[in-house]
C-alpha cells in the first residue's frame, strides 16, 4: 500500500493539475468556508469576543481556506498547521476537516493514524482554550470528535474506493496481456499443427512426384510405354496429394470439435495402410523390405516374413476389421498406429530424397504390454541415376544423368519426434554402428 501511495503521490506531485482537480479544490475550498461561516455564527454574536479578535479569527479561517491550495502537495503538513491554529480559531474548523479528509485519501492508514491522534489531543484541548458558547465541554468534544471521524472515515473509504478500482484495472490489463498470450499459443499451436498435417499429407506425395518427373526429364530414350506408366504414376500421385490436402482444408475449416476440444482429424492412416505405403515406394523405383515379426502390420506381411524388393506384397492373413491387426493379436492404439505409419512414411520419403538408390529395410515389431517398435533401415548415400521404375539404368554416363536431389525443409524428424512424444514414445535417428541410417521408434503398446 505505501509503494502505492508515494508512486500516486509523485504523479501528483509532478503532473500538471487537470480540469476536474481544478473544478475539485475550488469545490472543497468552497464547502470549507461555507461550513466555517455556519459553524461559527454563535461565535460571531458573542458579546466577549472582541472585534478584533474576530477579525483576526476570520483572517485565520480565510488564510486556512486559501491553504487547501496546497492539500494535494503538502496534506499532512497542512493538516498539522490547522491543526495548531485550531486551538485558537474557530474559523478554521471547515479548513481542518478538509485537509484531515485529504489525509485519509493519499496517506497510508499509519500517517492517517498519527494525524488522527493530533486531532483527538486538539479536540480535547481547543474547549478549554476557547469553549463554545452555545454547548458544554462535553458536548463540544463529542461534536468534534464525531466531524472528525466523520472526515477521516469518508477518506478512508474514498481512498479504499481508488485502491480496488485501480486494482481491477490492473488486472483487467493483466487478463488482456494473459489473453492475447493463449490467443498467441493457440495461433501458434494452430500453425505448427497445419504445417504437421501439411507435411504428412504432401512431403510423400510430391516426393514420388519429383521422382517419377526427374526420370521423365533425363531419360530421352524412354519407349512410350515407359513414358506411359511415368504418366501414369504422376497423375495418380498428383490427384491422392490434392485428395488429402482437401481433406485437411476440409479439417481446418469445419466448426465442430473433436471429443478432446480440439479440431476434429481428418481421417488418418492405421497400420493397415503401411504394406500399401510401401508398395508406393516400390512403384516409384525404391528397393523396400516390409518385415513384420509381430503379424502387426495387416495386409501385406505375414508375422516373421519380410515381403520382397520391388514386388507387390504378398497375400497378407485374415485380419480385424478396421484394424489392420492380425487374429490373435490385441488391437494396437489408434495413436500409437497412426504415429507408426508416419514414422515409416517419413523414413521413406528421406530416403527417397537423400538416399535414392538404396536399399530400404522397414522392420514393424512388438507385442501387447511391451511396446510397438519400428525401425527404417537404409545406406547413407549410394550414386543415384535416375530412371523409370521399372526400366534397366540408362547407358548414359556422367552427372547430366543423375537428377537433382529433391528439397526438404529438415523439419520432419522434428515433427516424429513431437508425435511419438505425444503418444508416450521415444525417437532415435542417426548413422548406426554397421554404417547406414537408422530411424527407430518404440511406441507404447498397452497389455
Amino acid at each position: 500500500m505505501g509503494s502505492w501511495d508515494e508512486a500516486r503521490a509523485a504523479r501528483r506531485t509532478t503532473a500538471r493539475r487537470a480540469l476536474r482537480d481544478w473544478l475539485v479544490d475550488v469545490c472543497c475550498i468552497s464547502l470549507a468556508a461555507v461550513f466555517s461561516m455556519v459553524t461559527c455564527e454563535s461565535v460571531a454574536n458573542d458579546p466577549p469576543m472582541s472585534d478584533g479578535a474576530l477579525f483576526a479569527d476570520v483572517v485565520a479561517g480565510a488564510l486556512g481556506c486559501l491553504a487547501l491550495w496546497l492539500r494535494r502537495r503538502r496534506p499532512v503538513e497542512l493538516a498539522v498547521v490547522l491543526l495548531g491554529v485550531g486551538l485558537v480559531s474557530y474559523y478554521v474548523a471547515g479548513p481542518l476537516l478538509v485537509a484531515l479528509f485529504t489525509v485519509a485519501v493519499h496517506r497510508p492508514l499509519r500517517t492517517v493514524a498519527l494525524v488522527g491522534a493530533g486531532a483527538a489531543a486538539q479536540i480535547l484541548t481547543a474547549p478549554l482554550v476557547h469553549p463554545d458558547p452555545d454547548l458544554d465541554y462535553v458536548g463540544d468534544v463529542l461534536l468534534g470528535a464525531l466531524l472528525v471521524s466523520g472526515a477521516i472515515g469518508w477518506g478512508m473509504f474514498v481512498r479504499s474506493r481508488r485502491q480496488l478500482l485501480a486494482s481491477l484495472r490492473e488486472r483487467a490489463a493483466r487478463a488482456e496481456a494473459e489473453a492475447a498470450l493463449r490467443a498467441e499459443r493457440t495461433q501458434r499451436l494452430t500453425r505448427e499443427r497445419i504445417a504437421r498435417e501439411m507435411h504428412d499429407v504432401l512431403a510423400h506425395r510430391l516426393s514420388l512426384l519429383s521422382v517419377h518427373a526427374g526420370a521423365l526429364e533425363y531419360r530421352a530414350d524412354a519407349s512410350p510405354r515407359e513414358v506411359a506408366e511415368a504418366a501414369g504414376v504422376i497423375r495418380g500421385s498428383a490427384h491422392q496429394a490434392l485428395q488429402d490436402l482437401r481433406e485437411v482444408i476440409g479439417v481446418l475449416r469445419a466448426p465442430e470439435s473433436d471429443a478432446d476440444g480440439g479440431p476434429p482429424d481428418r481421417p488418418q492412416p492405421t497400420l493397415a495402410d503401411l504394406p500399401r505405403l510401401v508398395e508406393e515406394s516400390r512403384r516409384a523405383g525404391m528397393r523396400v523390405t516390409l518385415s513384420d515379426e509381430a503379424g502387426v502390420t495387416g495386409p501385406g506381411s505375414r508375422p516373421g516374413t519380410g515381403t520382397g524388393t520391388g514386388t507387390a506384397p504378398d497375400t497378407a492373413p485374415d485380419t480385424a476389421p478396421g484394424t489392420g491387426i492380425g487374429p490373435g493379436t490385441a488391437a494396437v492404439p489408434g495413436a500409437t498406429g497412426r504415429t507408426a505409419y508416419r514414422i515409416v512414411q517419413e523414413g521413406l520419403t528421406n530416403a527417397r530424397k537423400h538416399a535414392p538408390d538404396t536399399e530400404v529395410t522397414v522392420t514393424a515389431a512388438g507385442a501387447p504390454g511391451e511396446g510397438l517398435t519400428v525401425e527404417v533401415r537404409n545406406a547413407v548415400r549410394a550414386p543415384a541415376r535416375a530412371r523409370i521404375p521399372g526400366s534397366p539404368p540408362s547407358r548414359r554416363e556422367g552427372p547430366a544423368a543423375v537428377p537433382a536431389a529433391i528439397p526438404g525443409a529438415g523439419q520432419g524428424l522434428a515433427g516424429l519426434a513431437e508425435r511419438a512424444a505425444l503418444v508416450g514414445g521415444r525417437l532415435e535417428c542417426g548413422p548406426s554402428p554397421a554404417g547406414d541410417f537408422r530411424l527407430y521408434a518404440w511406441l507404447p503398446w498397452p497389455a
